[in-house]
């Protein structure tokens, strides 16, 4: 599928906070913790953990967040497909619906029981 304006849009606008609880019950229900949520969304975003509860309350929309972003240097590495969007062929317009899809992606293979280290992708040496 291709992004149009009017999708990306639509994400910038949501609020941060009220999407996170979304996120926080799927993974819990498969067994995973906050705080691993938390370490996968800083790790993308290179936000300090005052920051993100900060967004988590309730204090900006998704534009604001990822604005506000220093993304990983390795966040390129996040490839496949979330929510029949390919994340690697969004193209650079759409740069914040790439990044939100990056991030459900981790998010996704937190909830699946993916190891941490896999998660948070490294460059091999």
């Amino acid at each position: 599928m291709k992004v149009t304006p009017e999708k990306n849009e639509q994400v910038a606008k949501f609020n941060f906070g009220s999407i996170y609880p979304h996120y926080l019950k799927r993974i819990e229900k498969h067994g995973r913790t906050k705080e691993e949520l938390d370490q996968v969304i800083l790790w993308l975003t290179g936000y300090d953990q005052d920051k993100l509860e900060s967004f988590i309350g309730g204090n900006g929309s998704f534009k604001d967040f990822f604005d506000g972003a220093k993304m990983h240097e390795n966040a390129h590495m996040i490839k496949g497909v979330v929510c029949g969007y390919r994340i690697e062929e969004i193209d650079e317009e759409f740069a914040l619906y790439r990044d939100c899809r990056r991030m459900e992606k981790l998010i996704d293979e937190l909830a699946k029981g993916r190891k941490m280290e896999k998660i948070l992708r490294e460059e091999k040496k």
